[in-house]
C-alpha cells in the first residue's frame, strides 16, 4: 500500500512539473540590433493584466533598463489583442477597505510610472484591440505603431471611474480636448488604429506584416538622431506626468471603492448572466455605509 501511495504521489509531481515546465512565459523576449522586442505571451486571456503578467513585463522593462546592449525597447502582444487591459479579479484580492484602497493606489501608480521612467527610447506595438490601461500607457511611449486590426477603448466613464495614466491631461494634448472627451467620456469612443493615427493618438498605422518592422523603424530613427532626447509624445514634462499619476491613482482609488463603480460592476456582470457574482457587488453598495468607515 505504501508503495503504491508513493508510486501515484511520484506520477503527480511529475506530472504537475511535467505542466509546470511547458507552461508557456507569459513574456516573450527578442533582440535585433540592439532593439528588444517583449511580447505579451497569453493570448487565451487577451494578454490581460493579471498579477502575474504584470510582474512579468515590469520586470522584463527592468532588465532592458540596466542592460548595456539593449538601446531600445518595443512592447507588443501576441494573438489577436494587444492587451484587454487590466484583470481585476487577477489583480484585486479581498483585504480590508484601507489595506485594498492603498494597494490599488500604489499597484496603479507604480505601472504607469515603469512607463514614465523608463530611461530608453520605448515604442508600443499594438496589434489588436487595445483597453483601458494598456491605452494609456502606450500613450506614454516615444512612439506608438498600431496594425488596422487595432482598436483603442478607454472605457473609464462607463465603467464609473476617473481616467487614468496621465490621460486626464495627456489625451487632449495629443489630440485635442474634442477627441479626448470622445474617449474618456460617455459617448466611449474607440478610434480604429487609422483613425487614432489621423487624430495624434498614435504615431502610425500599418499592416499587421509590416507591425515590427515599423517600430524598429521608428526606433532606429531616434537613436541615429544625434540629438535626440527621450522624452513623451507631447513633448510632455516627465516630472509634472509623474504628479499627474500620484493624483490620478489616489483618484482612481476612492472610485473603486464608491457607489457609481460598485454599481457598475453589478450591472455589467449581471448582463454576462454572472448573477451570483452581481450579488457580491450589490451587497458591496448596500454595506458601504458601515464599511466606508474603515478607509
Amino acid at each position: 500500500m505504501l508503495r503504491q501511495t508513493c508510486s501515484v504521489l511520484l506520477r503527480r509531481r511529475t506530472s504537475a512539473l511535467r505542466a509546470f515546465a511547458t507552461k508557456p512565459d507569459l513574456t516573450l523576449v527578442e533582440d535585433r540590433d540592439g532593439i528588444r522586442t517583449i511580447t505579451m505571451n497569453n493570448p487565451a486571456k487577451y494578454n490581460g493584466w493579471t498579477d502575474p503578467m504584470l510582474r512579468s513585463w515590469m520586470g522584463r522593462f527592468a532588465d532592458a533598463a540596466t542592460d548595456d546592449s539593449v538601446k531600445a525597447l518595443i512592447l507588443t502582444g501576441s494573438g489577436k489583442y494587444y492587451c484587454a487591459g487590466v484583470d481585476l479579479s487577477g489583480t484585486i484580492k479581498p483585504m480590508w477597505p484601507k489595506q485594498l484602497h492603498d494597494q490599488i493606489y500604489t499597484f496603479n501608480k507604480r505601472v504607469f510610472d515603469t512607463f514614465l521612467e523608463f530611461p530608453k527610447p520605448l515604442c508600443v506595438a499594438v496589434n489588436g484591440p487595445a483597453i483601458g490601461a494598456s491605452v494609456t500607457t502606450a500613450t506614454l511611449a516615444d512612439c506608438v505603431v498600431a496594425s488596422t486590426n487595432a482598436t483603442f477603448s478607454t472605457p473609464f466613464a462607463r465603467l464609473g471611474v476617473p481616467p487614468e495614466g496621465c490621460s486626464s491631461v495627456h489625451f487632449a494634448r495629443l489630440m485635442g480636448p474634442e477627441n479626448a472627451m470622445r474617449m474618456l467620456g460617455m459617448d466611449g469612443w474607440a478610434p480604429t488604429a487609422k483613425e487614432a493615427a489621423a487624430v495624434g493618438l498614435i504615431n502610425e498605422c500599418v499592416s499587421s506584416e509590416d507591425l515590427l518592422d515599423a517600430a524598429h523603424a521608428q526606433l532606429r530613427s531616434r537613436l541615429a538622431n544625434a540629438d535626440y532626447v527621450k522624452n513623451h509624445r507631447g513633448y510632455a514634462d516627465t516630472a509634472e506626468l509623474i504628479k499627474v499619476n500620484d493624483r490620478e491613482s489616489k483618484d482612481l482609488a476612492d472610485a473603486f471603492l464608491a457607489v457609481p463603480f460598485l454599481r457598475a460592476q453589478a450591472d455589467f456582470l449581471a448582463s454576462k448572466g454572472k448573477k451570483k457574482e452581481a450579488l457580491v457587488f450589490e451587497a458591496l453598495v448596500a454595506t458601504r455605509p458601515a464599511w466606508s468607515l474603515l478607509l
